[in-house]
């Protein structure tokens, strides 16, 4: 069985300028996933796609490789993250390498860690999933979300408006973190999420969407917290 590391990491980017090798607590954030893949054990290879040759370099320094530049096709703002898949596994299957299965791993995901990679690839494989996926609770029902109509406030879904809390279903998102995936499913159906995607459930805590120079700050604040909860 045979498994790769794909770490998604384009040059361009407008809302954090080279949000992919900025700096997070003394070290670009790309390591933090580079770092995760190869202490998991689960991968051959641990690559990263990209159209930068700064990337590139980055990242061979920490470990990883980079056969192949990513194409103009999957380098532009409108290619999604199953397009940047489909060009690499097809890459690879053109020099006559091919993986069983392979983990998509984003460059901005410092909370990533070798065991939870561990986790999804050995549940890919025990389960039979097309794909496994990172997912956390919303820390408030959305069935009790609200929306502002004509400048006033509603509910979204006001048949809950007097229905506890505690007694709504929970709900979840996607961390943005990783996705573990079967190759031959994925590339059959060209769906990160099918019908059978098992989930594994991560705390709020380990999770933060890193958007704008604020949601940095944040997940900054998360990790350090981390950091002091496992020293202490």
């Amino acid at each position: 069985m045979k498994n790769i590391a794909i770490i998604t990491a384009r040059g361009g980017s407008k809302r954090i300028p080279r949000k992919n090798i900025k700096n997070f607590l003394g070290q670009p954030i790309i390591k933090y996933s580079i770092d995760a893949a190869l202490e998991s054990g689960c991968f051959d290879e641990v690559m990263v796609s990209t159209d930068d040759l700064e990337i590139a370099d980055i990242a061979e320094s920490f470990g990883a490789i980079v056969p192949f530049l990513r194409s103009a096709d999957t380098s532009n703002d409108f290619a999604t993250t199953a397009d940047v898949l489909i060009e690499v596994i097809n890459q690879y299957n053109g020099v006559g390498k091919q993986f069983d299965n392979f983990c998509c791993i984003y460059p901005t995901a410092p909370f990533v860690t070798a065991t939870k990679l561990k986790k999804a690839m050995d549940l890919l494989q025990s389960t039979g999933a097309d794909s496994v996926l990172p997912i956390t609770k919303l820390s408030f029902p959305i069935l009790r979300s609200l929306k502002i109509e004509n400048e006033l406030v509603k509910f979204n879904w006001p048949e809950y408006i007097h229905t506890r809390s505690q007694d709504l279903p929970a709900a979840y998102h996607d961390c943005g973190q990783f996705y573990a995936l079967n190759t031959e499913r994925f590339l059959d159906t060209k769906k990160i999420f099918t019908d059978f995607t098992v989930p594994i459930e991560v705390p709020e805590s380990e999770v933060q969407d890193i958007d704008n120079e604020e949601d940095w700050k944040i997940a900054e604040i998360k990790y350090t917290f981390l950091l002091d909860k496992m020293k202490g």
